[in-house]
């Protein structure tokens, strides 16, 4: 009788040390998030990219997959869809054209998983979010510095980025509606160099040997306009005009350490958007407030303020 009891209140006890213990939590699971780049190959991109990867890494909650579609737009497509089969949570975009990339963003959106779209938008308003600066103001401004620093004459090579890409047609109307009313500003030549440096050194070659007078170059982007600066001081003629460019990149590399060493007369701020994606992300995943439309601001950056450009965390 009193072994059967022993027995009885050792398992009462057991189970009453075992109904104590708390439950265990089930870990937080990760958002997958799948981050589509139309190309790796621009600094400006690199940037884009560092910047992402640098905010994603403050977050526990978070996993980026990044994707490089080498200025492919078929491959663009091909890599969502990758990201579909991984079952992504959300997608990030920055489309290497417009159209092309329209309608598989549209399947992304229309399955139910958000995309935010940086910098190049696509057709339509199949997104939840789109994070950029005004590309067409950018290039307005850039025609208002042009016209009031050639006094309202000269001719003009303009340097586009990816034709199929929205900031290469905004950057180019802004420009050249600013532009429009000085009768003696002549654009005489204009090439797609698709954002690269090489491609726009190989361009403005050309523009070189077909025009003996050159004023000013206004490249859609900051590598562009040193390819440009770097033709033109192979041919002797880097003292006969002014480079412009945009994105204005810190660093010893960048657009704005380029004015300061007297290679580009001035640049534009476009800001890279990486941070902004994922704190955007974040905030949709978590079922925050959010902005659909983030416009982030830019800057005109020449000699007397580049270096808080090229340097910012001195500025701070």
């Amino acid at each position: 009788m009193i072994k059967h009891l022993i027995t009885y209140l050792t398992c009462v006890a057991s189970l009453a040390v075992f109904v104590s213990l708390p439950a265990a939590q089930e870990p937080k699971r990760k958002f997958l998030v799948g981050f589509s780049q139309c190309n790796n190959s621009e600094p400006w991109r690199q940037a884009m990219n560092a910047a992402a990867k640098t905010e994603a890494a403050k977050h526990k909650d978070i996993e980026l997959v990044f994707s490089d579609a080498a200025q492919d737009s078929a491959k663009q497509v091909a890599d969502v869809e990758n990201f579909l089969t991984q079952k992504i949570d959300l997608l990030i975009i920055s489309p290497n054209e417009a159209k092309p990339l329209t309608k598989v963003v549209k399947k992304v959106f229309d399955a139910g998983i958000p995309v935010v779209v940086l910098d190049r938008s696509i057709e339509g308003e199949s997104y939840t979010c789109f994070i950029g600066a005004d590309n067409t103001e950018i290039g307005k401004a850039a025609g208002e510095w042009i016209a009031k620093t050639l006094n309202g004459k000269g001719k003009i090579v303009e340097l586009k980025g990816l034709m199929g890409s929205t900031p290469t047609h905004h950057r180019s109307k802004g420009f050249r509606d600013a532009i429009a009313k000085f009768k003696d500003i002549e654009i005489v030549h204009e090439a797609e160099a698709k954002w690269l440096r090489d491609e726009a050194r190989t361009q403005f070659e050309h523009a070189l040997a077909a025009n003996n007078k050159i004023d000013l170059v206004y490249a859609h982007n900051d590598p562009m306009a040193i390819g440009a600066y770097l033709a033109a001081k192979a041919a002797g003629r880097e003292k006969e005009m002014l480079f412009v460019g945009i994105d204005a990149l810190p660093g010893k590399d960048g657009g704005a350490q380029a004015v300061i060493d007297g290679k580009l007369a001035v640049t534009f701020l476009y800001p890279n958007c990486g941070k902004e994606a994922v704190e955007t992300a974040l905030k949709i995943l978590n079922k925050e407030k959010f902005e659909r439309k983030i416009q982030l601001q830019t800057a005109t950056v020449t000699k007397e303020n580049a270096a808080d450009f090229a340097n910012p965390e001195k500025k701070k």
